[in-house]
């Protein structure tokens, strides 16, 4: 068996898409389980859709992903160069390889003749295909003579070269994800390999690269699936061991039917990019994972399930373990629909699992930011206490802004206990809270809850009008603990700020 190359081949005409995202992960992971090699090469032929900033937008969200490519431009460079387009002077040869061995022609048809023969075509319900059963009719070298041909082409006539169909076969080929396929070889077109500007087309530079690359297995969307017998058909015409194929399912939409889109994120309010992304041509920011607050960790987890499963309920997995688990067998063939809540969740549990140290970190970052001052607070504890609501780091001042600023408002609801024995009763409670000695959790829980008992003080209605005057509203963990956090001294403030509130 020959060594597992695999290949990630992105366009550079924007940002990567959240499916391409899973595509590379899918390869990255068959070529670690199987010690080989995961390459990215960068098919930048159609330069007319190049877009300046996505082949290091493409690199970087791999890096940050942390399946970042053994090969690639500037890196371990064993097949290079990399890039297409730094490679085109080699396709040439190999379009003129087919043209030799009656594999592939010249097409001189205009644009302007084509469209005239779709249109000719709709108008009678038919669809106009470029094959077999009438290309020597249309204007190709098929029933020129060589020397007619090659006086046209040295006249500077323009000119593309297509691939030659087979005639009335049923093309076989096998996909490791979908099994057996067969194709009727009058549905295909004879699809151009290189064109009029020098460039090969994306069918033509992918099986070359593919070959001289090494490629083992391709690995890609759904969406390429209707090439494949052409991709088959190339390989045979060259005489090279094709690789074997998989084609993986679509990520659809969160509803509906179709395949997920920007546009899906946008009136969602998820993202479908891996980072932000700033369009070079119209400025528009679109958001990315790494800037919402998602952890890579847990971006990859959730989409290695999106289309794929180990065979049992286990969901949460390290990369590791999606290496030792990943098997092409389990990928299945029906589209996966993309959930943005699941997607969150997975986020809320590797953010649980995340060492208390990282965490504090990050919120003190956030408070740096906010011009918060930290100083004094016990910030490992507050994290603890409000991290197991939070989905995101990004959450934690909205959860934790109590414990650094003193509420100015108070939630009605929580004040509808409020009963005119209710400041007799605070004033029992103040008193009490000046005696603890070990301002502590535990210690204030005791003490509260005996002085309410010792005074026949209803603990439901007087927590609520506590927590109330602490926080503002009926929101927050424990009250006692939030009580050791805030420290005797403020706690009696806010009680005695409610106290004066309810007073006007």
């Amino acid at each position: 068996m020959k060594p597992v190359r695999v290949r990630f081949a992105p366009s550079p005409t924007g940002p990567l898409h959240i499916g391409g995202v899973r595509t590379a992960l899918f390869n990255y992971l068959f070529a670690k389980k199987n010690k080989g090699t995961f390459y990215l090469r960068v098919e930048d032929t159609d330069q007319n859709r190049f877009v300046p900033g996505a082949e290091t937008y493409i690199l970087e969200a791999l890096e940050w992903l942390g399946i970042a490519p053994d090969e690639t431009v500037g890196k371990n460079e064993k097949f290079g160069p990399y890039r297409q387009s730094e490679r085109k002077e080699m396709y040439a040869q190999y379009a003129l390889k087919l043209i030799e061995t009656g594999h592939a022609y010249y097409a001189f048809d205009s644009n302007e003749s084509l469209e005239t023969l779709r249109k000719t075509e709709e108008e009678q319900g038919k669809t106009f295909i470029y094959n077999w059963h009438n290309r020597s009719s249309l204007d190709t070298s098929l029933p020129l003579s060589k020397e007619e041909t090659k006086k046209r082409i040295d006249s500077g006539e323009p000119y593309v070269i297509r691939f030659k169909n087979l005639e009335n076969t049923v093309i076989s080929f096998t996909d490791l994800i979908r099994g057996d396929l067969h194709v009727d070889s009058k549905v295909l077109d004879d699809k151009v390999l290189f064109k009029s500007d020098g460039m090969p087309t994306y069918h033509l530079a992918n099986v070359v690269d593919d070959h001289l690359m090494e490629t083992s297995h391709v690995i890609r969307g759904e969406e390429w699936l209707p090439s494949l017998p052409l991709h088959v058909q190339l390989y045979k015409a060259f005489g090279w061991e094709q690789p074997e194929f998989a084609h993986l399912p679509l990520l659809l939409k969160p509803i509906g039917n179709g395949k997920l889109s920007k546009r899906d994120g946008d009136k969602m309010g998820f993202p479908v990019f891996p980072l932000e992304w700033n369009d070079p041509f119209t400025n528009e920011t679109s958001s990315g994972y790494r800037e919402k607050g998602f952890f890579p960790e847990a971006v990859c987890n959730f989409l290695a399930l999106l289309g794929w499963n180990d065979g049992t309920e286990q969901e949460i997995f390290t990369l590791e373990e999606l290496v030792d688990k990943f098997d092409l067998s389990r990928i299945h063939k029906a589209g996966a629909k993309f959930d943005p809540e699941k997607n969150k969740w997975f986020n809320h549990i590797y953010l649980q699992n995340r060492s208390l140290n990282d965490l504090v970190d990050s919120f003190k970052k956030e408070l740096d930011q906010k011009g918060i001052p930290a100083e004094g607070k016990p910030l490992s504890t507050i994290v603890s206490l409000i991290k197991e609501r939070a989905h995101f780091v990004s959450e934690f001042w909205q959860l934790a802004d109590y414990f650094f600023i003193a509420p100015k408002t108070y939630d009605e609801k929580g004040l509808k206990n409020w009963q005119e024995e209710s400041a007799a009763h605070f004033e029992t409670v103040i008193n009490a809270i000046q005696e603890i000695a070990i301002f502590d959790a535990d210690s204030i829980e005791k003490e509260i809850k005996s002085v309410l008992t010792t005074h026949e003080i209803a603990l439901g209605k007087m927590m609520p009008l506590l927590r109330v005057a602490l926080v503002g509203s009926l929101q927050g963990p424990n009250l006692f603990a939030i009580m050791a956090c805030l420290g005797k001294d403020e706690t009696i403030n806010r009680m005695k700020t409610l106290l004066f509130h309810q007073k006007k």
